[in-house]
């Protein structure tokens, strides 16, 4: 059964860092384009970050130049950096992989909260 499992997560000072992971195993990782996105309570789900297979990255307008998307396909594992932090980036954030072909998969991890505040 496909997993995808985020952690990192946790409370942390309006400025600080997360580095946010996610372990992906039962799928061929390198072949999926992973993506970050995020809940904040009352909200819709949002994008945060994007990587495809080719290198290709694309950002919340929200979060560029603070979050960094990242992926070892040894390690099967995508990350998400975090850097200089706002009590806005708090949410639940949730890691993606999708493969786009002749057909379409698509799969979820549960979250881990990121909780900004002073």
């Amino acid at each position: 059964q496909v997993q995808l499992v985020e952690s990192g997560g946790g409370l942390v000072q309006p400025g600080g860092s997360l580095r946010l992971s996610c372990a992906v195993s039962k799928l061929t990782f390198s072949i999926y384009d992973l993506g970050w996105y995020r809940q904040a309570p009352g909200k819709q789900r949002e994008l945060v970050a994007s990587l495809t297979t080719s290198g290709n990255t694309n950002y919340a307008d929200s979060v560029k130049g603070r979050f960094t998307i990242s992926r070892d396909n040894v390690e099967n594992t995508g990350y998400l950096q975090m850097n200089s932090l706002k009590a806005e980036d708090t949410a639940v954030y949730y890691c993606n992989a999708i493969f786009r072909g002749t057909l379409h998969y698509e799969y979820w991890g549960r979250g881990t909260q990121v909780t900004v505040s002073s």
